[in-house]
C-alpha cells in the first residue's frame, strides 16, 4: 500500500457532527422557506390533500388558525392560492368587476377575486407585518377550461395580450389588498413588464414580483392541480399547457424567459419543479445574479412522503437532502409544502 494513503485521510473531516458542521459549504436556515396555502371558497371544513402531509384546502377560519400555529414555530412566509367558483366563459368580456385604480380607471376583472382579496385583507388585519404574503397571479382557477389565460374562439391558442391585461389587473388588486409580493405563474409573454408598470403607476413600487420565469411543462404537478382545482379541461383543443410552459428539453428557452423577466422588473426569479431541473438552476443563477427561488412542487413532495409512509425512506431526511441540493445549485429561497417543518428538520443536520 502506498504510504501516502495513511497521511491523507479525508475521513478525518467527517468523523463527528462538530467537524461536519464547521466545514459545510452550504448552509441555510428556515427564514429562506415559503409555505404554500390553499384557501377555498365555500368549503365547509378544511380538507387534507393526498400526498401532501400536513397541508390542507383551508376555510377562511382554518387558514387563520393554521397561520397562527405556523408563526409560533417560525414559519412566517406564505404563498397563497385562492380557489373559487369557476367562470363559465373563456372570454374576458364576461368577467367584469367594479374595481378601480388610483386614477379612477375601471378595472375589468373576475368578480370571484373578491374572495381572495378578503382573505388577504383578513390575514393582514390579524397578523400585520408578522406575516409576509406572496399571492399567486393566474387565471386557471377562475376559468371553466382551467388554462392560465383566455382561449381564442377557435380554441387553439391562449390570447396573450388579453390575458396579460387581466393578470396585471389581478396583481394590482392583490397588492392593494395587502400582498407583499405577487407571483405570476402563468408563463405569458410580457406579463412582468405590464405588472411592474401598473404597480408603479398605483404607488405600489415596493411590491415585489416573484416570477415563475422557468416553469416547465412537467408531470410533477398532479396533487397541486387537485388542491387548486386547476387541471386543464380535456374537452378543449388545448388539452395541456405545452404551448406556454417550457419544454423540459429547452434550456435556452428557460434562459431567454428568465432574462426577459429580469429585464422587465422581476425581483425574484424561479425554477419549477426543483429536483429534475437542478442543472437549469445552476446555469441560470450564473447568468442572472438576482435571487433565485426553487419550487419543490407537489409531485416531488408527495413522492418522498409516500415513500416514507411505506417505510422505504426517512422522509424528513429525504426532504432535507432535496432542499440542500436546491441551495447547493444556487437557490436563495425554497418554496415547499414542508416549509413549516424547516426549523425543526434543519436541526437534524
Amino acid at each position: 500500500m502506498d504510504p501516502q494513503y495513511g497521511k491523507i485521510d479525508l475521513r478525518r473531516l467527517r468523523q463527528n457532527s462538530h467537524v461536519r458542521q464547521m466545514i459545510r459549504e452550504v448552509n441555510f436556515n428556515h427564514h429562506q422557506f415559503i409555505q404554500p396555502y390553499f384557501i377555498v371558497d365555500g368549503l365547509p371544513e378544511k380538507e387534507p390533500i393526498t400526498g401532501l402531509t400536513g397541508v390542507y384546502r383551508e376555510t377562511p377560519d382554518s387558514l387563520l388558525r393554521q397561520v397562527e400555529n405556523d408563526l409560533e414555530i417560525g414559519c412566517n412566509k406564505m404563498l397563497l392560492f385562492g380557489v373559487t367558483h369557476k367562470q363559465t366563459s373563456s372570454d374576458q368580456s364576461s368577467l367584469l368587476g367594479q374595481h378601480h385604480s388610483n386614477d379612477g380607471k375601471e378595472l375589468k376583472t373576475d368578480l370571484n377575486y373578491e374572495f381572495i382579496l378578503k382573505q388577504i385583507e383578513s390575514l393582514r388585519s390579524h397578523f400585520g407585518d408578522q406575516l409576509w404574503i406572496a399571492a399567486d397571479v393566474c387565471l386557471c382557477t377562475y376559468t371553466d377550461h382551467g388554462h392560465c389565460g383566455f382561449i381564442s374562439n377557435d380554441g387553439k391558442r391562449i390570447k396573450n395580450q388579453q390575458t396579460v391585461d387581466e393578470l396585471s389587473r389581478q396583481a394590482l388588486l392583490l397588492a392593494q389588498a395587502g400582498a407583499n409580493c405577487v407571483a405570476p405563474s402563468d408563463m405569458m409573454d410580457g406579463r412582468i413588464g405590464s405588472i411592474r408598470e401598473i404597480l408603479d403607476e398605483n404607488e405600489l413600487e415596493d411590491t415585489l414580483i416573484m416570477s415563475y420565469s422557468a416553469k416547465f411543462h412537467s408531470g410533477f404537478y398532479g396533487p397541486f392541480r387537485i388542491a387548486a382545482n386547476s387541471a386543464p379541461s380535456t374537452t378543449n383543443t388545448l388539452k395541456d399547457r405545452a404551448t406556454y410552459q417550457i419544454d423540459p428539453s429547452a434550456y435556452k428557452d428557460a434562459l431567454n424567459c428568465a432574462k426577459r423577466d429580469s429585464d422587465q422588473g422581476a425581483d425574484i426569479l424561479m425554477v419549477k419543479p426543483g429536483l429534475p431541473y437542478l442543472d437549469i438552476l445552476f446555469r441560470l443563477q450564473k447568468e442572472i445574479t438576482k435571487p433565485w427561488a426553487v419550487y419543490q412542487v407537489s409531485g416531488e413532495y408527495a413522492a418522498i412522503e409516500l415513500l416514507g409512509q411505506n417505510n422505504l425512506i426517512n422522509s424528513p431526511k429525504a426532504h432535507m437532502e432535496a432542499w440542500t441540493s436546491f441551495f447547493r445549485a444556487g437557490a436563495s429561497i425554497v418554496i415547499s409544502y414542508g416549509a413549516r417543518e424547516a426549523r425543526k428538520w434543519i436541526n437534524m443536520l
